[in-house]
């Protein structure tokens, strides 16, 4: 019980935390200081504690669209296992409901964004759900290469299956699966190179340009459930790429969150040292990492 309330405790309190640690590692590179680790925390509470306003042209669509996507991220993230423990909930098959829950957020972030009949948001909403289709392939091969490693379609076993016996053994497709899940991790979180969160021109922006017209508590939540979704995806990829098994539960619980702060430096980094790609770029690397976790899993099924 204590484990399981950790656990609960975790996915709720510690996304944001990731967002303070990328800004504050691209501020170092930058040779800023930056803001505080904890300030996505201040402006959620700021966010909240605002009034929100609504364009007449808008239905329930719009307004429904931040609380759908938290949901669905939530429960997704309920389905994830954390380093050695298991997830929540757990069943034969909810690799593809994890899956599409993902889908459910996106659909309904980029219902919003045409709700508005914004052009600009519309525009957002066509580039995001284009790459989104790129990105769903991939993921999809992960899933069905850690499915027929672990024989089992569930994720706790499959996600929890990664060793260092197991890279020993299997070294290269697990290279392939990492490196195709880091590219699928920056796409779905729209992280340099594929887009870039904080910028302020409409015509390059992708993700940020759907939520325009969202403000006070709507658009704390939307920018909760992004950092939800990365510490989500990002959980996934440390039991992947950093597998700890100790046997303790207070080490294996440290150990994840080192790895999870780990990958938030990693992601700085990486935003710090490339710029955004071309829109016409972003397809081919995108295909890429397919091509990258269908190798991985030929050389599996082989």
């Amino acid at each position: 019980m204590p484990s399981t309330l950790f656990h609960i405790l975790l996915l709720l309190v510690m996304p944001p935390l990731l967002l303070g640690v990328i800004n504050k590692t691209k501020a170092a590179f930058a040779g800023r200081v930056g803001a505080p680790y904890l300030q996505p925390y201040y402006d959620l509470a700021r966010l909240f504690r605002k009034g929100s306003v609504f364009s007449s042209t808008t239905t329930w669509v719009f307004r429904a669209g931040p609380v759908v996507t938290l949901a669905a991220t939530l429960l997704a993230a309920l389905l994830v296992p954390l380093g050695n423990h298991p997830s929540i909930i757990s069943f034969n098959g909810d690799m593809i409901l994890f899956a599409y829950l993902f889908g459910l957020a996106r659909f309904f972030t980029t219902s919003a964004a045409l709700d508005t009949g914004s052009p600009f948001e519309g525009m957002g909403a066509a580039r995001e759900v284009t790459f989104a289709c790129l990105v769903e392939p991939t993921l999809f091969f992960i899933l069905i290469t850690l499915a027929r490693m672990s024989k089992s379609l569930s994720l706790t076993p499959m996600l929890i299956y990664p060793s260092p016996a197991v890279w020993v053994s299997a070294g290269a497709s697990m290279l392939l699966l990492v490196g195709a899940l880091f590219i699928a991790l920056l796409a779905e979180n729209c992280r340099i190179p594929f887009d870039d969160p904080n910028t302020h021109l409409e015509l390059t922006m992708i993700h940020e340009v759907m939520v325009l017209d969202h403000s006070g508590p709507a658009f704390g939540l939307i920018l909760y459930g992004a950092a939800l979704k990365l510490f989500v995806l990002g959980a996934v990829f440390v039991n992947l790429a950093l597998p700890f098994k100790s046997g303790n539960l207070l080490i294996d619980w440290v150990a994840f969150v080192a790895a999870m702060l780990f990958l938030a430096v990693l992601i700085g980094v990486v935003e710090s040292v490339m710029a955004r790609l071309r829109l016409v770029r972003i397809p081919q690397l995108l295909v890429a990492a397919t091509i990258l976790s269908a190798f991985a899993m030929l050389l599996i099924v082989r």
